[in-house]
């Protein structure tokens, strides 16, 4: 079938797919890094008490049938080795079958570690991932031109991601429709970067301007990835300078990141196209067979984005092949923090030697700059965020957060920015409490170099120690 390829985009399939690896290998040394304090078997939401209640065809899972910290260990790191073999090009070497499979690794890999994440693997950029390496595993190699098909599933999901993303902006907080969200937004994400403290302290009308273009981009552009080049090239380029002002504005893991890389396979590059054969039977009848099932499968994103109870980040199956995506239908106004201290006195007193533990990528101390981690993801970091909302976001897992700070737990330090207290000398008691964090001015920060300003709100956790005897 000679419609069935489309030569003129071989090189926007090859910087796809290396683009796509690398978000690969940074989600899976995430993962490796991470994942022994916050899932395993002494973690804080332990990955075996969560398969003992929810069912494989609920979550399907490698560890629904072992687990272990090794093994989950293992899966990381392979995952980081089959992603950097990706990056490497190893798939062009390959037979087209071969390379098929190699790409469904990391999706099945990945698609484990997710399914038993619970809510540190809650966020939408989770399900993001999934999906799109789940259709890259057709985009075929070197042996073969790109798929007609297969890259208008990925425009179907580029689409979906910015005009889904746009509707719930507009049906979810006023300040969008009013176009003073950024007003606060740049202040109260959940993690800023280094240099939100200068985007939030642009002037009022640049702050409109900024919201305005938001939604142009997010409500009108993605019909024109629909377009023939050179518009649709010209609407993911916009697509892509819009992610990269979000980039240099924040830390979104990499949301912003898969986006543009989703963005990437739209554009038509100007080369030449190599001389490849026409693509086999066997690999049209799979190819068209798996794009009938997501097309099918796509109307139940279509459905949400049109309801007026639209809602955002949710998958509808549990292999997550075709989701709904969205991202901050409403902004806070206000910055709270939930700031940890320990104590290593006798008795707690109020104006005891409390020391703050300090976060790796949430605000603590004032005079801490923030610091760029995107597209790494800093889950507790993120977490914490959700916790200073409301006590119930923290509710599964906060309590033994505790308790391994009181252990003086090494996996759980790994997480922080360090302990304030020696390894052989564990903190006797901890508390957290709730602080309003506000970017300071111009003239503050000169004076005093700090970027932010707190207040102490209320207590959130009164002194707390282990009951047994350490």
């Amino acid at each position: 079938m000679e419609w069935f390829t489309a030569p003129d985009y071989w090189l926007a399939r090859l910087v796809f797919q290396r683009a796509l690896a690398v978000v690969y290998l940074v989600a899976f040394l995430t993962a490796a890094l991470q994942f022994r304090a916050l899932l395993g078997e002494r973690g804080l939401t332990p990955v075996p008490r969560f398969v003992e209640r929810v069912p494989f065809r609920r979550a399907p899972s490698l560890f629904q049938w072992r687990y272990s910290d090794r093994l989950f260990a293992g899966c990381a790191w392979a995952g980081c080795a089959v992603s950097a073999a990706l990056v490497a090009g190893v798939d062009s070497l390959l037979p087209l079958w071969a390379a098929m499979l190699l790409w469904l690794v990391p999706w099945a890999l990945y698609l484990s570690i997710v399914n038993v994440g619970q809510t540190w693997y809650s966020f939408g950029w989770e399900s993001l991932l999934l999906e799109t390496g789940f259709v890259a595993v057709f985009l075929g190699n070197e042996e073969v031109a790109p798929p007609v098909v297969v890259l208008f599933l990925l425009r179907w999901l580029l689409f979906r991601v910015e005009f889904g993303a746009g509707l719930i902006k507009m049906r979810g907080d006023e300040c969008w429709r009013k176009l003073t969200c950024l007003d606060h937004h740049h202040e109260t994400q959940p993690m800023p970067g280094p240099l939100s403290w200068f985007f939030h302290h642009l002037p009022g009308p640049l702050h409109r301007v900024e919201v305005a273009a938001n939604h142009v981009t997010q409500l009108l552009v993605p019909f024109l990835l629909f377009a023939p080049h050179p518009v649709s090239t010209a609407a993911a380029a916009l697509m892509i300078a819009t992610q990269l002002w979000l980039v240099l504005s924040g830390n979104f893991s990499w949301l912003n990141w898969i986006t543009i890389v989703l963005a990437l396979s739209v554009v038509r590059f100007p080369a030449d196209p190599p001389s490849v054969a026409a693509a086999p039977l066997w690999y049209e009848v799979v190819v068209l067979a798996v794009a009938a099932v997501l097309v099918f499968l796509s109307h139940r994103p279509v459905r949400n984005m049109i309801s007026r109870r639209q809602v955002m980040n949710r998958s509808f199956d549990s292999l997550h092949l075709v989701n709904t995506y969205g991202a901050f239908g409403s902004v806070s106004r206000v910055r709270y923090e939930v700031v940890i201290e320990g104590t290593a006195d006798e008795v707690a007193r109020k104006d005891g030697d409390w020391r703050e533990y300090e976060f790796k990528g949430k605000p603590g101390d004032p005079r801490r700059w923030p610091r760029q981690f995107a597209p790494y993801h800093l889950r507790l970091d993120w977490l914490m965020w959700f916790a200073a909302l409301s006590p119930s976001y923290a509710g599964p897992w906060f309590g033994t957060f505790v308790e391994r700070l009181l252990e003086n737990d090494r996996a759980t330090l790994r997480l922080l920015r360090g302990s304030p207290f020696p390894p052989d000398a564990p903190p006797r008691f901890v508390r957290a409490r709730l602080f309003r964090y506000r970017y300071t001015t111009w003239r503050e920060l000169r004076e005093t170099g700090a970027c932010w300003e707190r207040t102490y709100v209320r207590e959130y956790l009164p002194p707390t120690r282990l009951t047994a005897p350490r």
